[in-house]
């Protein structure tokens, strides 16, 4: 079979992204197949999440965690911590309950790479998946004796950071009676929700899971609309918790709202959709900023902070997000190509300080 041009079309991938490396990795007696990539080590050793999904293709798994890994390596930098940016996906069904060998199979591929890569739970994976990963690699976070679930504190970042969003657009932090539209009500929509709900906000939320739609309904009195309709509510504020890319060309043509800022990854489909929420005047918080009280909350593990300590820095999202808007609004830029610039100062700085993580 000719590989070659599979192998050109990974590498172009890997240097129009500036990825330092791509492991993949395959256990097919136990129906295990996962990427792992490693972005950029200059701030530290790369950390992302485990996403478990069911891919239509392994390009789009492979695209998925590039997109994800760079994501990661710009979160960190804008949060503060002294740490690079991977991601890992595993390919395949997320609902299966037969889960440890292939959490084990994941956790050798992790040790592999030696301490370069430290990976936690993320979209489809759990506290107790991460434990399976553990009895591989010490390089895992998350898990049942360290900080566990990170989906508190990255909604109380996600929250902070709406809050700056309503400052900036309002002239009030405040989020009593703003109508807050929230896609996706796993565990961050839900304790978002929450958050939401104790400063007074009306809610109106949608997910693919009926479960989830009755517990929020249920202990917030939120409205529930279906899946394709949460983009056309005229609303203050939309929240996507979901996945990614819901800001494109098709939602644009809804969307009414004088802001966007949510926990999802990637939330722009393209870049100049960016540019478009930017030219119509709506708030964008970029989503590697706002969300990232998660990365914050296992690298407090790393380094044994108290839960008190990871929250009270995920709070500073709130900080981090009105310096970003000044340099958008002084510079005449769209906030996520702001957020960027700041990301990519910090680690060409520290480029000088030391040399990568090895």
């Amino acid at each position: 079979m000719n590989m070659e041009p599979m192998r050109m079309k990974v590498f172009e991938h890997l240097a129009t992204h500036g990825h330092e490396q791509i492991v993949f990795w395959s256990e097919p007696e136990i129906g295990y197949r996962g990427i792992i990539a490693i972005h950029d080590t200059t701030m530290g050793p790369a950390l992302g999440g485990t996403r478990f999904w069911n891919y239509s293709s392994d390009e789009e798994a492979f695209v998925d965690v590039l997109r994800l890994s760079q994501g990661m390596t710009y979160k960190a930098a804008i949060a503060g911590v002294n740490l690079g940016g991977g991601k890992s996906v595993i390919i395949g069904d997320n609902r299966t309950r037969d889960r440890e060998m292939i959490f084990r199979a994941h956790g050798r591929a992790v040790e592999s790479l030696g301490g370069r890569y430290i990976t936690a739970e993320d979209v489809g994976t759990s506290v107790d998946d991460m434990d399976y990963v553990r009895m591989e690699t010490d390089s895992v976070v998350g898990l049942h004796e360290g900080s566990g679930d990170p989906s508190p504190v990255t909604a109380f970042g996600t929250y902070q950071g709406i809050r700056a969003c309503a400052e900036r657009r309002y002239g009030d932090a405040s989020l009593a009676g703003r109508h807050v539209t929230v896609q996706g009500l796993g565990n961050v929509g839900y304790h978002l929700c929450a958050f939401l709900h104790e400063e007074g906000a009306r809610l109106t939320v949608t997910d693919i899971d009926q479960d989830r739609i009755a517990r929020v309904r249920d202990d917030f009195g939120a409205h529930v609309v279906a899946p394709d309709e949460i983009y056309a509510i005229d609303a203050d504020i939309f929240a996507p918790c979901a996945l990614g890319s819901v800001v494109n060309d098709d939602t644009l043509k809804v969307l009414k709202v004088d802001i966007v800022a949510g926990a999802a990854n990637n939330q722009l489909a393209r870049p100049r959709h960016g540019e478009i929420l930017h030219e119509r005047g709506v708030l964008y918080a970029p989503d590697y900023v706002i969300n990232a009280g998660g990365l914050i909350n296992v690298y407090g593990e790393l380094h044994s902070w108290s839960p008190d300590r990871s929250k009270r820095k995920a709070g500073e999202i709130y900080n981090t997000l009105h310096r970003i808007f000044e340099l958008a609004e002084r510079d005449g830029l769209p906030t996520a190509q702001a957020a960027d610039r700041v990301a990519e100062q910090r680690i060409q700085r520290t480029r000088y300080l030391h040399r990568s993580y090895v």
